[in-house]
């Protein structure tokens, strides 16, 4: 029932209640003593004393109007219902109603909403039937002439739409102030709900780079762990090369995932990213896991290769050699078995990358990888347009094919 208000607008509200309060009494007071206006209902001092009770109520309406417009406008009826019932003019405190008007329109419930609008009309009614009609008919019984009927009526009608169209208008300014808050409301709202699918899309973006430096660094860590295991009593030279290739990796691997935590605390800073002058390094770290891989390229690329296409590339050809390392066929003493085959076609609209290796044990049974890997590659395939599909091919090996998008051409 009682809106939240700062001290400030509390204040401000008392004091300009109590401002009014006493511009209205001074306004009633003074022409009443002077002419002796009064009451045709009560005597002239009980008038005066219900005039300044009315006038003090008012302001107290005026007071709540933004704390309670509910209230405030219950105030303001019952005030104009003892005025009317003590026959009493109307007041200067009767202003007060147009602000409480509005406040119902502009800060109001849905239902005080609709009771001011209610208010407005049917104040006018009691207004206009309170001011014209006891008079008129007087005036009527009195003249008895059909003429003096047709003044009632005109009197009546423009009395009332006077006094709608002054309290709609309250009213309305208060709607129209109503509809610029929710509208700011709404924007600020839209605004926070952007922001925070913006944040989301980074961290998506942020776990999926994540989950490919570190798959795939663990990839060829356990790779190479496994070889120098096997041939550390055969082969001491090959072994302690198997962990220079091991610490070399887990330092590229450290690196990068610092940068992406960089990337977590200051989102402004997106970092340096992979690209196609990268794939050696990629390639080189497979063949050293002991991986038979072959690179075919044809057509070779021409012209200028967008960065998120570039991006796209790396992180696919990345996972998918991750994949091939992790879930290919094993042969003796840690050796991977079967060629791992990797193939672009970079033609004008579009660049086609194909990677094929065979299907070990420890794929799952339907040859394809476990975990989010086949998921971060076809995210990564869509980001830029494009297209993945992934799965054995029946003959024993694993196929991943992604058809991306070239923006502009060659």
């Amino acid at each position: 029932m009682f809106r939240p208000l700062t001290r400030t607008q509390q204040r401000v509200d008392i004091v300009v209640a109590a401002l009014f309060g006493l511009f209205a009494l001074a306004a009633t007071l003074i022409p009443w003593t002077s002419s002796g206006v009064g009451s045709g209902v009560v005597d002239e001092r009980v008038a005066a004393v219900v005039a300044v009770l009315l006038t003090a109520v008012s302001a107290v309406a005026l007071a709540l109007r933004r704390r309670s417009p509910a209230l405030a406008l219950a105030i303001s009826w019952g005030a104009a219902l003892v005025q009317m019932a003590t026959g009493l003019p109307p007041l200067p405190a009767n202003l007060a109603i147009f602000a409480v008007l509005y406040t119902t329109a502009a800060y109001g419930t849905r239902r005080v909403f609709w009771a001011g609008f209610a208010s407005a009309l049917g104040g006018a009614a009691a207004m206009t039937l309170y001011l014209i009609v006891p008079p008129g008919f007087v005036q009527v019984a009195g003249d008895r002439e059909p003429s003096s009927v047709a003044t009632l009526v005109f009197a009546f009608v423009m009395t009332f739409v006077a006094s709608a169209l002054a309290l709609l208008l309250a009213w309305t300014i208060g709607a129209l102030v109503r509809t610029g808050i929710r509208a700011r409301e709404n924007w600020h709202a839209q605004q926070l709900a952007e922001a925070e699918a913006a944040a989301e899309a980074q961290r998506t973006r942020i776990a999926r780079d994540m989950h490919d430096v570190v798959a795939h660094s663990l990839a060829v860590v356990i790779a190479q762990a496994d070889g120098a295991r096997y041939a550390a009593a055969t082969d001491p030279d090959a072994a302690a090369s198997a962990l220079g290739t091991i610490s070399q990796t887990a330092r590229a691997a450290l690196a990068d995932v610092r940068m992406l935590l960089t990337q977590l605390r200051h989102t402004q800073a997106d970092g340096p990213q992979p690209s196609l002058a990268d794939l050696e390094q990629l390639y080189a770290q497979v063949r050293a896991a002991g991986v038979d891989l072959a690179v075919e390229v044809d057509p070779m690329p021409r012209g200028e290769t967008a960065a998120s296409l570039q991006l796209a590339v790396y992180r696919i050809l990345q996972e998918a050699l991750t994949n091939a390392l992790r879930h290919g066929a094993v042969g003796d003493r840690g050796a991977r078995g079967g060629r791992v085959d990797v193939r672009f076609s970079w033609h004008d609209e579009r660049v086609e990358v194909v990677v094929t290796n065979p299907i070990g044990a420890a794929a799952a049974p339907d040859g394809a990888a476990r975990g989010h890997g086949l998921i971060g590659m076809r995210e990564r395939a869509q980001l830029v347009g494009g297209t993945l599909e992934a799965g054995p091919d029946g003959a024993g090996r694993f196929v991943v094919r992604a058809a991306l998008p070239r923006e502009g051409g060659a």
